[in-house]
């Protein structure tokens, strides 16, 4: 059990809309603490009833970085507002991947959570291969957004990054990307580079635009009002614009405050425990 319930929802007839609620804080934390020391592989097996959700053993100096990349900082306000900012997106972009693993079967492959709230790039990216062919057989690219602001974020910054994939500007880093995750499947070399190629092809892509709201955008007409522009995206189906929300119940902040109260909790347990087991 993630803690995380997904569903699909209307939207309008150019996105297909999927609805993220917290079902259980707690199991989601523990989740959430094993990928920031950086576990994600085991979180994974974790996510898909394989293991329990403790983790493997680890290291003082990992559960400390862990437990300090949770924690705010600065000196005054506003490097403590970009400390939290960071700090909340990395927890969004792990709840983002924690839904994708729930919807994943054996064949798909993702890229792991940023372990550094602070590091750039690709919000998230999953891909689909041929078990057979080896060949990619989609992907989808991730924008996880978490705000106050969702429909001024997915307006200015979601579909500009959306735009730039759409037209294929940012073609080299979705190849390395895909590449380093069919590398776990066993390909090397140019065999990896080949079997990656389709990520350049419309056809086998989708996007996945994943913002917080508050609990009052929770009609179709609102969920079609934030995301109005998406079918800017053209030549592709309905299917492959995706538009998740997470409905926020309180204030957007002083939530992902108490999830990252919870995670540093989880963190504290499991290492007391690895700390009782190894006497």
């Amino acid at each position: 059990m993630t803690g995380i319930l997904s569903h699909t929802v209307d939207v309008d007839d150019n996105i297909t809309g999927h609805l993220w609620q917290v079902e259980q804080i707690t199991e989601l934390s523990k989740i959430i603490a094993i990928i920031a020391i950086g576990q994600a592989e085991h979180a994974a097996e974790i996510i898909n009833e394989i293991g329990t959700a403790v983790p493997v053993r680890s290291s003082t100096e990992l559960y400390d970085a862990a437990k300090e990349q949770l924690m705010i900082r600065g000196n005054n306000q506003d490097q403590l507002n970009v400390s939290r900012y960071h700090r909340d997106g990395f927890l969004f972009e792990c709840i983002s991947w924690i839904v994708a693993h729930q919807e994943a079967d054996e064949n798909t492959y993702m890229k792991d959570p940023h372990i550094s709230a602070t590091t750039q790039g690709l919000d998230g990216l999953v891909i689909k291969i041929d078990p057979e062919e080896k060949t990619l057989l989609h992907l989808t690219i991730c924008e996880d957004k978490c705000t106050e602001y969702p429909r001024n974020m997915f307006r200015d910054k979601v579909m500009t990054a959306f735009s730039d994939h759409h037209q294929n500007k940012k073609s080299r880093d979705l190849l390395a990307n895909a590449v380093a995750l069919i590398k776990q499947t066993g390909l090397k070399g140019t065999k990896a580079v080949e079997a990656a190629g389709r990520v350049h092809d419309k056809a086998h892509r989708t996007y996945r635009a994943a913002l917080t709201v508050e609990s009052d955008i929770c009609t179709t007409e609102k969920r079609k009002k934030l995301f109005k522009g998406y079918e800017e995206l053209t030549d592709i189906t309905k299917e492959q614009r995706v538009g998740a929300t997470f409905i926020v119940q309180s204030e957007l902040r002083e939530w992902f405050q108490l999830l990252a109260e919870h995670v540093i909790q989880f963190l504290e347990e499991f290492e007391a425990e690895e700390a009782t087991t190894n006497v």
